[in-house]
């Protein structure tokens, strides 16, 4: 993400935006007294100085630190001390790492029923090409490279080929500063966990390369943990794509 984001009680108020403070908490639930958690932890242990004006700060509990108050102690203390700030500052990062990050799904791969990859749960975080071309909030074309109007004509990419232009961008590539990591790699399919920046997210991306003779290539986004994304995961496709292009790939249909 562009935006630089920290944790509560930093020594500085949060340098942050709207987005990106929605996605790095990954909220669940837009009522928040329908959700008293957040990924599995309790609201009130989740305070988050913004620095925000009041109407732009995400639907969790702020707490009252950066007016210097606490929420314990001796009556009457209103100063919090550098070294509790310390010790709370070190605590919520851990907090936040332990369960922000989310455990890698176990579905991932080629799916063995119908061979393609996995579909999209419901939520709006994640684009496939498995999907049902109707569904424009999941569904995403596939992309070929051996394009009919080029160099599918003059001179064709071997699937060898392909998958190292497919590697050399998906290194080179870092769309909202997120850090690609290759987990598995096979002649025919690729996994990448995709990292934030601050939080440490992972977002699981996989390409795969069907069988057949249209030089077809397939792909999944998804993040792993929340229910937005705020077009994270079209964003990296589509800087992907456009890595992609430059070595002679097109998307198919569009």
């Amino acid at each position: 993400m562009a935006a630089s984001i920290s944790l509560a009680y930093s020594f500085s108020s949060c340098i942050t935006s709207r987005t990106s403070v929605y996605r790095d908490i990954g909220l669940l639930s837009q009522n928040r007294n329908d959700n008293p958690k957040v990924n599995g932890v309790p609201r009130s242990r989740l305070r988050i100085v913004c620095g925000l004006a009041e109407e732009e700060r995400p639907s969790v509990e702020c707490g009252n630190y950066a007016q210097g108050k606490t929420t314990g102690g001796s009556p009457g203390s209103s100063q919090v001390s550098r070294r509790e700030v310390i010790l709370r500052t070190s605590s919520l990062s851990m907090l936040a790492f332990l369960n922000f990050r989310g455990e890698r799904p176990d579905y991932l791969g080629v799916q063995k029923s119908v061979p393609s990859l996995a579909l999209c749960p419901a939520t709006p975080n994640c684009i496939s090409t498995a999907e049902e071309i109707n569904d424009p909030g999941h569904y995403v074309p596939p992309w070929t490279y051996n394009p009919e109007e080029g160099r599918g004509k003059k001179k064709p990419a071997s699937k060898e080929q392909a998958m190292q232009e497919l590697i050399e961008v998906v290194e080179n590539t870092r769309p909202d500063n997120f850090t690609p990591r290759i987990v598995k790699k096979t002649d025919d399919y690729v996994y990448v966990e995709y990292e934030s920046p601050f939080f440490k997210f992972i977002d699981d991306v996989e390409f795969w390369f069907p069988p057949g003779n249209r030089s077809l290539v397939e792909y999944r986004s998804a993040s792993r943990v929340g229910n937005q994304d705020f077009n994270i995961n079209r964003k990296r496709i589509k800087a992907l794509r456009q890595g992609l292009e430059k070595k002679g790939w097109r998307s198919v249909g569009f």
